[in-house]
């Protein structure tokens, strides 16, 4: 709302072309046709919206407007106000302009000495327009007047007290209210006249008081004024609050200011003040003459200290400035040489620091050379993508010891707000860069290898999207004018060698994700393991518990044993953490002298590491018709998963158990139609499904399941359960199949096919579309499995399923499983 005297409002008027007259009686104004009793003479306005009950002066500053006013003056007729629907419009049309006005009396008209026009202006009425007419130097129009309801009732009253008391915490919050505004707001008892009054004065747009002059239901229209009159309520009483805040604030910092001056003099008594002051800026000033900045950030840096050399040091900003000036000069502004890049040196730290990856050392070679041929190029961004504990981490620090570089790492699992990357603003005490320049000050050179792992845990919350804010860090064209929000200046990052690593590569942005070359790491098989056991856990983990390899020796089988019956991972982190409690067994033997060397047999495990954790269960699981083992991708590696299905007396049922998702339930619907479209050729009397429920269950119901991949093997469960014929126990199987019997392709090829070699299967089953990803099988995989590429399902019941036994087949008797 605002005060009630209000400054002349400007209303132009713009004149239509000339038309022609047209005769509606005796013209009481020369040279204007007669006006018919139901026509009204029309003003536009550009900004100004008039209601009924209100009066308002308004400057009329076009021809038309000033031709209707004064042809009305000289009429005593009323006219009618309406607003244009764009105020820049100069020469509206009749389309230009709203079909609801308002009726009003010209009170007065006065010509200023300035050759100005001003008229003051009575509403009355609301009006709509019906017709234009032609013939006049200004619009005329037919028009339709809108009667006031005045009834009342209680939804009225109610909604005419509630808008009362609105207004008048509004006006009791504005300075300098009239007091006639006030008494006018008390003392209204009109619905209808209150709600106009109340819309004339708010601080509103013209647009939404004509959406309040349109509203002719008397109650909408004051559940839209109460609107709108809440929202400037509300902010009239935080306005309120930040002004009643800034002064305290200004109290506070007078007082500061005085305490400021008497500590100053209080310093200077005692000669601390202002010469330990200078020595600090002299010291500032030369460690930024050293730091070798751009001449652009060296001249930032000294308009800074010059700024900190006038700062009181008792001011609360003195710190913050001393601390942004210490960032700059510590930043690594300098380029350094390179050290040169020995290829054959890379290798050999390569694969003296991991075990087999033998594309991944490859490609990481190729990268390096190019680095070596082509120093001032734009490398790649690599990302390591696989699952845990398989040395996406180790990888980048090999890179770094291979090429001389520092290294540092940037964690990003969990940030969920950008200025963790791009820094916060310097606008209050405890602000920092964002974790690129802290990771590049803890490297102490431009030329580093920043890790950047777990980049597909960032999240996004009303901070911003950290994701986004890495689009400048990792693209090679923009990445050399960085600019922090902390700093303010351009930091070139094109020197840094990037390597960002993540477990599910899905989770990362698509626009991210394109500035990044994936390289995928595969989970490990058990020799794998193994190997990397034999050359690198044990030999860690015995200096970790302060043993030597005499005094404790594992033996293969002990390894083996370890890897198979105590983890179950495609990497090896669990694997080392389960060698050293082994070694920290014999580690108390050897300091309590009960021993001094110890060679670790399979059979020594229990006592060190307790009962099996896990065990071969495929043998078991499929030693009976209706079980399938299947396989499956997680965001950890790859998985064996069993399905199992029996047959109950019912009336044709399928009952699904085992927390399955929607999609993973649409296949086993898929792979019982199937069954009962293929009951003739599997040799299956129809009606048994009419007398039979089938219960189809997955184990580890607490584990949520998804996605087609099973869909074979629940067809080869629901056929092994009904023809009466095992499943072999060394056969797991994955692939998604059609109502038409097709095994179509699946993803995660690499990583199920990892888990069935490392569970001791000898024969997976795949669609023949995915003989594509068999090169991206690791070889100690591809050489332990047969492979069968089924392309129908036939061929799949036919790979599977035992040879078929002399005696009946048990699914045809009625009884259940």
């Amino acid at each position: 709302m605002m005060p009630y005297e209000q400054d002349l409002r400007m209303a132009d008027a713009a004149t239509p072309p000339a038309q022609p007259a047209t005769a509606a009686g005796p013209a009481p104004v020369e040279g204007v046709p007669a006006i018919p009793e139901d026509a009204l003479i029309l003003i536009t306005t550009r900004n100004l919206v008039l209601f009924p009950g209100t009066v308002l002066p308004i400057t009329l500053g076009r021809q038309r407007s000033i031709a209707a006013a004064q042809t009305a003056i000289r009429l005593n007729r009323p006219v009618g106000l309406v607003l244009q629907r764009e105020a820049a419009t100069e020469d509206p049309m009749p389309a230009d302009l709203h079909r609801v006005g308002t009726e009003a009396n010209l009170l007065r008209y006065v010509t200023s000495p300035d050759g100005s026009h001003h008229v003051i202006c009575q509403g009355e009425q609301r009006v709509r327009i019906v017709e234009f007419l032609d013939g006049y130097p200004f619009f005329v129009a037919r028009i339709e007047r809108v009667p006031e309801s005045e009834d009342a009732n209680k939804e009225i009253d109610a909604r005419l007290l509630n808008l009362r008391n609105q207004a008048l915490e509004v006006l009791q919050l504005l300075p300098q209210t009239p007091a006639e505004l006030v008494n006018a707001v008390q003392g209204a008892t009109s619905a209808p006249a209150l709600a106009d009054l109340i819309a004339s004065v708010m601080d509103i747009t013209p647009a939404e008081k004509q959406e309040i002059l349109e509203i002719f239901d008397i109650e909408r229209r004051l559940d839209r004024i109460s609107e709108l009159l809440a929202y400037r309520l509300e902010v009239l009483r935080l306005s309120r609050q930040i002004s009643d805040r800034t002064k305290e604030t200004m109290d506070e910092r007078q007082r500061e200011f005085l305490l400021r001056e008497q500590l100053k003099t209080i310093q200077n008594e005692l000669g601390e003040g202002e010469d330990a002051k200078s020595q600090e800026i002299a010291e500032l000033r030369q460690k930024i003459e050293q730091a070798k900045m751009p001449e652009e950030v060296e001249t930032h840096a000294k308009k800074e200290l010059a700024r900190l050399e006038r700062m009181p040091e008792a001011a609360g900003e003195y710190s913050m400035a001393r601390t942004y000036l210490e960032w700059l000069i510590e930043l690594p502004w300098a380029i350094e040489s390179a050290a040169p890049i020995d290829v054959a040196e890379a290798r050999r730290i390569l694969d003296e620091d991991h075990y087999g990856l033998r594309k991944v050392k490859r490609r990481i070679l190729e990268f390096l050379a190019i680095h070596k041929l082509n120093p001032g190029g734009r490398s790649p961004i690599l990302c390591f993508v696989g699952p845990p504990g398989v040395g996406k981490t180790s990888l980048g620090q090999s890179i770094a010891r291979a090429t001389g570089r520092k290294f540092t790492r940037v964690s990003l699992g969990g940030t969920h707000d950008e200025a963790e990357i791009r820094g916060h603003r310097r606008t209050y005490i405890g602000a920092l860069p964002g974790n690129i320049l802290q990771g590049i000050r803890r490297a102490g050179s431009r030329q580093c290898v920043m890790m950047l792992d777990e980049i597909d845990k960032l999240g996004r919350g009303i901070q911003g999207d950290p994701a986004s804010a890495l689009l400048e860090v990792l693209d090679p064209e923009q990445n050399s004018t960085f600019r922090d929000n902390y700093l303010g200046v351009p930091f070139d990052l094109s020197r840094v060698m990037f390597i960002c690593t993540a477990n599910v590569i899905d989770n990362i942005p698509g626009p991210l994700r394109d500035r990044m070359e994936i390289i995928d790491l595969p989970g490990y098989t058990e020799d794998e393991k193994f190997e990397i056991a034999k050359r690198y856990l044990v030999r860690r983990q015995l200096t970790a518990n302060g043993l030597t390899a005499e005094q404790a020796e594992f033996t293969d089988e002990t390894l083996h044993a370890i890897i198979r019956d105590y983890t179950r991972e495609a990497g090896v982190r669990q694997l080392e953490r389960e060698i050293g409690p082994t070694l920290r067994s014999v580690a108390m033997k050897v300091a309590e002298g009960t021993a001094t060397s110890v060679v670790i047999a399979p059979d020594d495990l229990h006592e060190m590491l307790g009962p099996r954790r896990f065990e071969n269960e495929v043998a078991m699981r499929t030693s009976v018709p209706g079980v399938a083992t299947g396989l499956a991708w997680t965001p950890v590696g790859g998985d064996i998963l069993f399905i199992e299905a029996t047959r109950i007396p019912g009336k044709g049922a399928l009952i699904l158990t085992g927390q399955l998702g929607e999609v993973m339930r649409e296949s086993a619907q898929a792979a019982m139609s199937l069954v009962k479209a293929r009951a003739q050729s599997l040799g299956l009397d129809p009606k048994l499904f009419e007398s039979s429920d089938i219960h189809i269950h997955v184990p580890a119901g607490a584990i949520p399941k998804d996605g087609p991949s099973a869909g074979v093997a629940m067809f080869t469960a629901l056929v092994s359960l009904l023809i009466g014929r095992t499943v072999k126990s060394d056969t797991a199987m994955t692939g998604e199949i059609s109502l038409r019997g097709l095994v179509l392709p699946v993803g995660g090829i690499k990583e199920k096919v990892v888990a069935a070699a490392g569970a001791g299967l000898a024969t997976v089953i795949l669609p023949a579309r995915n003989q594509r990803d068999y090169e991206d099988i690791p070889e100690a995989a591809r050489n332990k499995l047969r492979f069968v590429w089924a392309e129908r399902v036939e061929e799949v019941i036919e790979a599977a399923l035992e040879p078929a036994a002399a005696t009946p087949a048990p699914a045809l008797e009625p009884a259940a499983q």
